[in-house]
């Protein structure tokens, strides 16, 4: 997948919006003003960590970050997130039906703490 992709498939989940709360460099995708995915723009020559490759960090469970984070090296703690529920993901390096679950998997995952009567809209 590719930017694009990304961007495409995730303001395709129902009742998705993005905004730039940190700068022109990243786009955060929300549902219900809650943060689920953040998009870097940058031009994935390096990160912080000296990584190369486009990213995006997710929310994920615990558990769920862990076994991830033990079976590819493409998904590491997130640098600018807290590390136990956040994880970088280098999409380029991961099969597409991969990625697309995982964009799913965190925006299930937010709706599921959303309030009973606004999280039924989105099941």
């Amino acid at each position: 997948m590719d930017i694009e992709q990304v961007r495409d498939y995730t303001l395709s989940i129902n009742g998705v919006t993005e905004d730039q709360p940190f700068g022109d460099d990243v786009i955060t995708f929300r549902i219900e003003g809650k943060i689920f995915l953040c998009l870097w723009l940058g031009d994935g020559t390096h990160d912080m960590r000296g990584n190369t490759g486009h990213r995006f960090a997710l929310k994920l469970a615990p558990a769920r970050n862990e076994e991830l984070r033990e079976c590819s090296s493409a998904i590491l703690p997130a640098w600018h997130w807290n590390k136990k529920h956040w994880s970088d993901v280098y999409y380029e390096q991961l099969e597409e039906d991969l990625v697309t679950g995982l964009i799913k998997e965190s925006y299930d995952l937010v709706v599921s703490k959303l309030p009973k009567t606004i999280r039924q809209k989105y099941i």
